[in-house]
């Protein structure tokens, strides 16, 4: 099965596993998300404190980086599943846009190229995102442990719905290798499956969504506990 086909499939599982791919983009107005984490990254984090009613500071900087990772994490978790492959996520393979609601779009202009065995989803979802962490942490003040509690509440997120509608264990065997201890995420959170049950998952930091006007606690918050 070539990565088209993956991401055909893929897209049925929900709008966070859904992505256009391609030559042509599906609009005008798509750049790579290296753009977005540099001279754009201020007003983007400023767009979704306007949206959450945040304003533009840590707060903002922690959701919009939350909800990147999830993306990242729902497509290539969802590849992997699938196919035994990902799509290679480098931040400059992958193009954003933000339209004028809901989350930011993405547009891989050609997955198929350098696609990755599964066992590399970590190093490269990990590697795209330490760029925009650490752009982040310099502009925004946004802590280490919120991002890294933040990348792995992502990740089980998006297993937590992939595994509904996905056969198979490879997914949970991915996210549980990064969320062990010594693994790539280990310390970010208590990570739990049971085969007919489920995941559950208490992080050991908070993404300071409970600031947002109304927003209250995550479920996986430490705070909750």
């Amino acid at each position: 099965m070539d990565m088209d086909d993956v991401l055909r499939r893929l897209a049925a599982v929900g709008p966070f596993f859904e992505v256009p791919y391609g030559p042509q983009p599906p609009g005008e107005g798509f750049r790579p998300l290296t753009r977005l984490y540099g001279e754009q990254l201020g007003e983007y984090v400023g767009e979704v404190g306007r949206r959450i009613g945040s304003g533009s500071g840590r707060v903002a900087a922690s959701t919009a980086q939350f909800g990147i990772a999830s993306r990242l994490w729902s497509l290539g978790l969802g590849c992997a599943a699938l196919a035994g492959r990902v799509p290679d996520l480098a931040a400059d393979r992958v193009w954003w846009r933000m339209p004028a609601g809901g989350s930011l779009q993405l547009w891989l202009p050609s997955p198929g190229d350098g696609a990755l065995p599964a066992e590399e989803l970590g190093a490269s979802v990990l590697g795209h995102l330490a760029v925009l962490d650490a752009a982040l942490r310099e502009r925004f003040g946004v802590s280490p442990r919120v991002l890294r509690g933040n990348t792995a509440s992502g990740l089980v997120g998006a297993l937590r719905v992939l595994i509904d509608r996905v056969p198979g264990g490879a997914a949970v065997d991915l996210a549980a290798a990064l969320l062990a201890e010594g693994g790539a995420l280990g310390g970010a959170g208590t990570f739990l499956h049971e085969e007919g049950l489920g995941v559950a998952f208490v992080r050991r930091s908070c993404c300071l969504y409970y600031k947002v006007p109304g927003g209250g606690f995550c479920g996986d918050c430490v705070l909750r506990r």
